[in-house]
């Protein structure tokens, strides 16, 4: 299943993209989906797998835009 980490800022989404790639998860910048509820912008896309190691990066950096995970496939995401 996949998870998103969704943020209102571009700039933190690639930081945390290239943050989570640096850490060995495979991870891609998508559009932020309409269930998310942020608006227009972009997320952070990783295997669920991940999603431990995802908020640990989290815990560690200071991303004041991060609005939260969601998990599932397009079309029925929820938060997590």
């Amino acid at each position: 299943m996949t998870a998103l980490a969704v943020f209102r800022s571009r700039a933190h989404t690639l930081d945390f993209v290239a943050q989570l790639r640096a850490a060995g998860v495979p991870a891609s910048a998508v559009s932020t989906p309409k269930e998310a509820g942020v608006g227009c912008g972009i997320s952070a896309r990783f295997d669920e797998r991940f999603l431990e190691r995802a908020r640990a990066l989290l815990r560690r950096r200071s991303y004041p835009s991060f609005a939260g995970f969601l998990r599932g496939e397009w079309g029925t995401f929820r938060a997590v």
